[in-house]
């Protein structure tokens, strides 16, 4: 079993490849929707993924692996192929989010706590019966007058890590997301601060893990990258946030992780690229660095496709184009000359 859960992260970690996040809930992909004065329909929603699923160049050269929500998992394209085949077409490895969502934590803290647990044993054989090789869970860090408490960093990394001794015995790779937010209220603190957080979150979700007796190599990470909130007037290079994220990463996480996939956490689509590039071009990390990027990846395709299906070539030129620039950041090789260029 552990042979085979690191086989499945040593995949997704593919050099010049990474993850497609297509977990949008059913009110997240609403709000997407509603940018583009389209309705939430279930048809709709079929359509906008068959359209990414099915970017021949794109899933089959620069995705390794596709994070579905359930409805998707199960779902067929218009011409009743399933996506899961569709994805197996590509050899992309379908994932599932398992997580419910992130609610507010008890008290006065403005923190949130993701729920989900029950019934997750039950619910991950019947995924991995379903063909997913690999899950996620997301848990939400708030940095503002008095967050994140120690209880809201310790809640978050226990319930982590009691989901990734789940997967990890359903035959499941764990992705283990603690992403400590930039966009909050009132989102104006440093990159120090950033910097801080984000290790001290790190710190306490391995020491979760561990106890949890979680495989460190069947297992990834999903982090933020080390930024400064939203509303700071800090405006680091991009060679400046690369430094702090890695050298927040090298004190924090174990060698033994076979990847690490970042988050895009509201990023432009460019500026997640071009961070994670300047990332690959620090030398002698333990770990391989990729994407697993969702809006990053998805905008303009979005925006373009504009709920047509006669717009799908070229909403599928964007969403490669989309690929190919975070393909080349995940190999170090981006540049800004060549995204502006296609």
């Amino acid at each position: 079993m552990t042979k085979s859960l690191n086989a499945i992260a040593q995949k997704l970690m593919e050099p010049g490849k990474g993850i497609l996040a297509a977990d949008e809930s059913e009110g997240t992909i609403a709000k997407r929707f509603a940018k583009i004065n389209l309705p939430n329909s279930l048809d709709l929603r079929r359509d906008y993924r068959e359209m990414l699923f099915r970017s021949t160049e794109a899933m089959t050269n620069y995705i390794s692996g596709v994070i579905l929500t359930e409805e998707t998992l199960e779902q067929h394209a218009a011409d009743n192929t399933s996506f899961r085949a569709i994805l197996a077409d590509a050899d992309v490895i379908p994932g599932i989010k398992v997580d419910r969502g992130a609610f507010p934590m008890p008290g006065d803290s403005g923190e949130k706590i993701t729920e989900g647990l029950d019934g997750l044993r039950q619910r991950l054989t019947r995924y991995a019966q379903l063909g997913a090789g690999f899950a996620k869970w997301r848990a939400v860090i708030t940095i503002n007058d008095v967050a994140p408490t120690r209880n809201n960093i310790r809640a978050n990394a226990h319930a982590l890590a009691r989901y990734a001794i789940l997967c990890q015995e359903a035959g499941i790779v764990p992705i283990v997301e603690p992403e400590v937010v930039g966009d909050g209220d009132p989102g104006n603190h440093s990159m120090e601060r950033s910097a801080s957080v984000t290790g001290e979150v790190l710190e306490n979700v391995f020491k979760e893990l561990r106890l949890a007796g979680v495989d460190l190599g069947g297992m990834l990470l999903k982090p933020n990258m080390v930024l400064p909130g939203i509303n700071s007037r800090e405006r680091p290079s991009y060679e400046d946030v690369a430094k702090r994220t890695v050298a927040v990463l090298r004190e924090h996480v174990p060698a033994a992780v076979p990847g690490i996939a970042f988050l895009s956490g509201g990023q432009t689509d460019e500026e997640a690229t071009a961070h994670l590039s300047a990332m690959n071009q620090i030398a002698n990390k333990p770990w391989p660095l990729t994407f697993s990027y969702g809006r990053a990846l998805q905008n303009v395709a979005l925006r373009t496709w504009a709920g047509r299906r006669e717009n799908f070539p070229q909403a599928q030129a964007a969403f490669t184009h989309r690929a190919r620039m975070n393909s080349l950041a995940a190999l170090g090789t981006w540049t800004g000359e060549l995204d502006r260029a296609a």
